[in-house]
């Protein structure tokens, strides 16, 4: 018998948020009203959105990161969702006194989802275990850019270990930002890597920021696919597949978490990109956020009966 294939152990770093999300019509005019047709309760924040995403696709998945008080609801409602999911939680972090993020969503009819949220600043104070733990039989590290001031120096030392380091990027960095050369790949969305570099152009604002760092670069486009830079620094773009979108929300976190899983199963980023893209792609067909992340089995049928 052939040995059995043990999954790749993730781990990925960031703060879970408890989302609230809204189905509407049409989002409602400054100072207005709207009735919603849909009201759910869900975990989120784009680490473990990603997580979900890893676990359903196959993967083994470690997370770590701050979390509110023990004694609050927010904290123990996303705990109870992760374990049911299969997320590994003992690096996360309890912060006696703060809160849990919580964000109100309002998703309208196109998919298109709206949303404002509450961070709370004592969670960026938080100090993760020691590297020896998190880095433990892991393959690769999937980190949200906003945590950069309290995983920097964990990523740099997971990529002296060689380990891959994926960081998901969903608001403008700043040029001195130490993930730019403690991650091996970055991800940003389109909006995000022209801010970044101050360049209204996908493909120019990547090559800029090619000339900062040794990372693989890459901006996703929602509906346009993806643009990225090859070896030779060349541009390159990965389609998206068409699919009716009923619900953005979380879809660019699946992206992340699928595209890091194919890395950490030893794929190339070429196939990684169109894994990811297909991962992304069924997200967008049903409402729930990350909680809408497929299955592996649906990933790879899907895929077969693309050209």
């Amino acid at each position: 018998m052939a040995p059995a294939v043990i999954a790749p152990r993730i781990l990925c770093i960031g703060i879970p948020v408890r989302d609230l999300t809204f189905r509407v019509e049409a989002v409602p005019a400054r100072g207005s009203k709207a009735n919603a047709t849909h009201l759910a309760e869900i975990c989120g924040g784009n680490a473990l959105n990603a997580a979900i995403a890893i676990a359903r696709l196959g993967g083994r998945v470690s997370f770590a990161g701050p979390m509110g008080d023990a004694g609050e609801t927010s904290s123990g409602f996303i705990l109870e969702r992760m374990a049911a999911e299969g997320i590994e939680t003992g690096h996360i972090l309890r912060m006696p006194g703060a809160t849990t993020p919580v964000s109100a969503i309002i998703i309208d009819a196109t998919g298109e989802r709206t949303l404002t949220i509450y961070r709370d600043p004592a969670l960026w104070t938080v100090k993760l275990p020691d590297a020896d733990k998190l880095l433990a039989d892991c393959r690769a590290v999937l980190v949200e850019s906003r945590c950069a001031s309290f995983c920097v120096d964990l990523c740099a030392e997971a990529r002296r270990r060689g380990i891959a380091v994926v960081a998901g990027v969903d608001r403008a960095m700043s040029l001195q930002d130490g993930l730019l050369t403690a991650a091996s790949h970055l991800l940003f969305s389109s909006e995000q890597v022209q801010e970044t570099a101050g360049i209204a152009n996908d493909g120019e604002a990547l090559k800029l920021l090619a000339s900062l760092t040794p990372a693989f670069l890459a901006a996703t486009r929602g509906p346009q696919g993806t643009i990225w830079l090859d070896e030779a620094g060349a541009l390159e773009e990965t389609p998206a597949f068409p699919v009716q979108a009923v619900d953005t929300l979380g879809a660019g976190d699946v992206f992340h978490g699928a595209f890091a899983l194919r890395l950490a199963e030893g794929k190339g980023v070429r196939e990684a990109l169109r894994f990811a893209a297909a991962a992304a792609a069924l997200k967008c067909t049903r409402h729930g956020g990350g909680l809408a992340a497929p299955q592996r089995i649906e990933v790879e049928e899907f895929l077969c009966g693309q050209p």
